[in-house]
């Protein structure tokens, strides 16, 4: 079943272009890789995606229902957000913040019933920090805190995620443990995840570990092209995103075998 549909979309701002002809579909249990340079406009993608930017052309429907005819609190009940950075105010506990992924299903006075702290304790313990609900919010490092947002956008209760670069700032470990996180729930639980990165072994990464992933390579309005990562990361491609000379190495694990993207240098083709 599709969960989510992107047909001929465009984006401007006044004066300014961002992107146009943009398609892609998720369909349930699958990854999808957004990549591509800074600027591109992967961020004002999944603003679109969840309702906060209407489209200049074309339509996003959830299933068969277009997403612009949607109020905020039906979005949120069909796709929760995990975004790149969130800002550490006030020392609200852990758990208190994994709760507010239940203000979709709350009045607006009313407070959280049983039934949604049992779901926050469950979203918690899925992403394995449930020991660590009554810790300030403000206490916790960068990798720490993106698991509480995994598990705070986990009590939405909703079959697709949408994350902004979820490992930038966080360093290898907590990196390993967001990607293994987020693969986690989705052999487990199904779910659709739309992620923005500028990290291509990402896509690598959940396709190594036999997600089915797709990947769209975006830049100068328009995706270069949609595909699996074994197919759309090559040297040719990632030189005309990154403008860098990259080899693909594979590795025989002995359990599989792993792709990765390195870096050679700056391309020595334009510019100079």
């Amino acid at each position: 079943m599709t969960t989510i549909n992107v047909i001929d979309a465009g984006f401007s701002y006044p004066g300014h272009k961002v992107f146009e002809n943009l398609n892609l579909t998720v369909d349930a249990g699958e990854i999808f890789c957004l990549i591509g340079p800074n600027g591109c406009g992967k961020t004002t993608l999944l603003d679109c995606m969840l309702g906060i930017n209407q489209l200049s052309a074309g339509r996003i429907l959830l299933d068969a229902d277009p997403i612009s005819a949607m109020k905020p609190q039906q979005i949120a009940r069909r796709i929760s957000y995990v975004p790149q950075m969130h800002e550490k105010t006030f020392p609200y506990t852990v758990l208190e913040i994994v709760l507010m992924g239940r203000a979709a299903y709350t009045g607006m006075f009313s407070s959280p019933s049983k039934d949604d702290r049992r779901i926050a304790e469950e979203a918690l313990e899925s992403v394995g920090f449930k020991e660590f609900r009554n810790r300030p919010y403000t206490s916790l490092s960068g990798g720490e805190g993106q698991l509480v947002m995994i598990a705070r956008a986990l009590a939405q209760k909703t079959g697709i995620i949408i994350m902004d670069e979820p490992t930038s700032h966080l360093d290898f470990k907590h990196e390993m443990t967001i990607l293994e996180t987020i693969v986690k729930l989705v052999k487990e639980n199904g779910l659709s995840v739309v992620m923005a990165t500028h990290f291509p072994n990402h896509a690598f990464y959940f396709e190594n570990n036999l997600i089915r992933t797709n990947v769209a390579l975006m830049s100068d309005c328009r995706f270069i092209e949609v595909g699996e990562p074994s197919s759309v990361l090559n040297e040719t491609n990632i030189k005309e995103l990154y403008d860098i000379d990259a080899r693909i190495f594979s590795l025989d694990t002995g359990a599989n075998v792993i792709k990765q993207i390195v870096p050679i240098s700056k391309s020595r083709s334009k510019h100079q």
